[in-house]
């Protein structure tokens, strides 16, 4: 089933953000994930959303977006992006 991973960005520190940011796609791409949406400027409709980015990625399948989560290589990037930016994320499965 094809799930979505939906992504709040604050960026706190643009320095180890970009270095994240110039990793991410290698590392992303090796795990069958697709980019729909990077908005630095998202239209807030209702609510409180505070965040400078957002980012909505679509996965073939909860254990793909898993994996790309916690592998080793994306942990070594997300030390990056941690140290620049502050994050919600949420994983929502698609309808079938």
């Amino acid at each position: 089933m094809t799930v979505y991973v939906i992504t709040q960005v604050t960026i706190t520190n643009p320095e180890p953000y970009e270095r994240y940011s110039s990793k991410f796609m290698d590392v992303f791409s090796q795990f069958d994930g697709k980019i729909l949406s990077a908005d630095f400027n998202p239209t807030v409709l209702m609510g409180d959303w505070k965040a400078n980015r957002s980012v909505l990625m679509e996965f073939p399948s909860k254990k793909s977006a898993l994996a790309w989560m916690t592998s080793d290589a994306y942990q070594e990037i997300a030390k990056d992006r941690d140290a620049g930016a502050s994050l919600n994320s949420i994983l929502v499965k698609g309808l079938e």
